[in-house]
């Protein structure tokens, strides 16, 4: 079939039988039969991408890299022990780790960025965590305690040094806030409710970029959605002791997959002295 969906071929041969009306009768009573068996050929073919992908992982990195996945399975984050094991393929090589998991990375479930391939990381040197819009949730040990668990594991047991919330250009999830109404009303089960956790990226967009298209807004509030995500990780008691500590730092990022560019940025966290009386 080529590069060509199942779907693409049924409604071909929709069109056919439309264009073609002698031959309706014939073929009608094929289209079901051909949907099926197209329908198995596409499963089959995504069956073998994922055994022909693992493969290739297999032969080209699992069984180049014998150290790094041999300290992997010791645990889930092999500080300070492969300095002098595994330099990035090859021991020749100068691009080296001495402290492999150094972050905890938030980024959108969107199959266009995927963390580990755009910024090259290899397994064992983030805790990634993949959401719709790669919101951050204000700290409620009820309503969002999955991403809640993830944070205060990444801070208190794999003890990374950094979080890193990555947005992105053309984000479904950012162009839902941006268009929904909320106005008591859904049309979804999940997503109005979830992607609301930006609401104050949408109002901070429309007062200082009303006058601009749709397009633009959503571009502002992607950037913007980062920053109420760095905002609402200082609501969790772990992540302030951090960054008290010294022991933590908050960074945005922002991937524009369209231009090629990767921004980035930190949050700055200070203790103010209690005022004298």
């Amino acid at each position: 079939m080529g590069d060509k969906t199942y779907e693409e071929a049924i409604e071909g041969l929709k069109k056919l039988l439309s264009e073609k009306g002698e031959l309706k009768a014939a073929a009608a009573a094929k289209v079901d039969q051909v949907t099926a068996e197209l329908k198995t050929s596409a499963s089959g073919d995504s069956v073998e991408r994922l055994k022909q992908g693992f493969i290739h992982f297999k032969k080209e990195k699992y069984e180049k890299n014998p150290a790094l996945y041999a300290e992997l399975a010791k645990a889930k984050a092999p500080r300070y022990t492969l300095q002098y094991m595994y330099c990035y393929n090859t021991f020749s090589s100068t691009k080296c780790w001495s402290n492999l998991l150094q972050y905890m990375i938030v980024a959108c479930s969107d199959s266009r960025v995927c963390p580990s391939h755009v910024l090259d990381m290899q397994p064992g040197e983030a805790f990634v965590v993949r959401n719709v819009a790669n919101m951050v949730p204000p700290y409620d040990q009820i309503k969002y305690a999955g991403i809640g668990s993830a944070v205060e594991y990444a801070v208190l047991h794999l003890k990374v040094q950094e979080i890193v919330v990555i947005g992105h250009s053309a984000c479904g999830g950012i162009k839902g806030l941006m268009s929904f109404p909320f106005d008591g009303t859904t049309s979804t089960d999940f997503i109005e409710e979830w992607v609301k956790i930006g609401i104050h990226a949408k109002k901070k967009v429309l007062a200082d970029h009303a006058s601009e298209p749709l397009g633009a807004q959503c571009t502002h509030c992607e950037k913007e959605a980062v920053n109420v995500s760095l905002g609402n990780l200082l609501s969790y008691p772990f992540v302030r002791n951090g960054l008290a500590n010294k022991t933590l730092a908050l960074k945005g990022a922002y991937y524009d997959f369209v231009k090629g560019t990767f921004e980035l940025w930190s949050l700055n966290f200070e203790l103010s002295s209690p005022l004298s009386v």
